[in-house]
């Protein structure tokens, strides 16, 4: 979402969402992040629902009735509140408004694993499957085929993960597989883990090192990345025995790297030149 408008508006809702939650259960927590990110898929599939309660030009109290007609009976009502908040902030496009949905509701339901303190056991879940996608391209394939049922794509991500994940992670993955959005599946899964990330304030930052990482080591590196950019780092680490030694770090789009491979290529592309 680049749009400063969009940004804005997703900003406002979350910190509504915030005021919500403190009133819900862990039940009424599910419930609200489930319809909530139904509402966004709704609208992911609807291209002129979706122009339509964007449209600026259209007044406020009709874009916010359409929908109020369209899902009464359909969500509970404090997705409904949220509901009617949200379609009254200005969003750029019918995209943007249809992820701030689904961003609100996966919100939601972060709020619930922070309440149980289980949530940077889900973000490794996540990212861990992931790193599961990029290994088998033949899943990835399945997955990101737009003429694939996405009924049978969630089922799929279902039976991968029984008894294996924490059933917010199975959750979070299944809506993904349900609906996209017009992204690729391995994408999606990365926006799960960096909005996971985002709820504790956190940056993520992958490392990839040819040997398991000591606690130590991994504290003396978070401790390092934290001050190279000023803020907490949730560090995900990968083995990758080709690198040889050393250890490469990616945040974001930004390389770290300071593996022996990566200093083998950087020679030879220095000899080429």
């Amino acid at each position: 979402m680049e749009h400063i408008a969009s940004k804005q508006s997703l900003a406002a809702a979350s910190g509504r969402l915030l005021v919500q939650a403190a009133t819900l259960d862990d039940t009424g927590l599910g419930a609200l992040g489930s319809d909530l990110a139904g509402v966004g898929s709704l609208l992911s599939q609807q291209p002129i629902l979706r122009r339509t309660l964007s449209e600026a030009t259209t007044d406020v109290e009709h874009r916010a009735g359409v929908l109020s007609t369209l899902l009464a009976g359909k969500i509970g009502t404090p997705a409904a509140t949220m509901v009617d908040f949200v379609i009254r902030q200005s969003w750029a496009t019918g995209r943007d408004l249809a992820d701030g949905f689904v961003r609100l509701g996966r919100t939601a339901m972060f709020l619930r694993a922070e309440r149980s303190g289980e949530l940077d056991e889900v973000e490794d879940q996540l990212f861990r499957f992931g790193r599961i996608l990029d290994g088998a391209p033949e899943l990835s394939v399945i997955l990101d085929d737009p003429t694939t049922v996405g009924a049978a794509r969630s089922s799929l991500v279902a039976r991968l993960l029984a008894g294996r994940a924490h059933s917010l992670t199975s959750d979070l993955l299944e809506q993904l597989a349900m609906n996209p959005g017009n992204r690729s599946f391995s994408h999606g899964v990365g926006e799960i883990v960096a909005q996971a990330a985002e709820r504790k304030d956190k940056i993520v930052a992958t490392v990839q090192s040819p040997t398991e990482l000591t606690v130590e080591q991994t504290n003396r590196l978070i401790a390092a990345l934290a001050k190279i950019y000023a803020r907490p780092v949730s560090v995900h680490v990968v083995v990758e025995p080709s690198l040889g030694g050393g250890i490469r770090i990616r945040v974001g789009d930004e390389v770290i790297d300071g593996s022996v491979a990566g200093r083998l290529d950087d020679l030879r592309r220095r000899m080429a030149g």
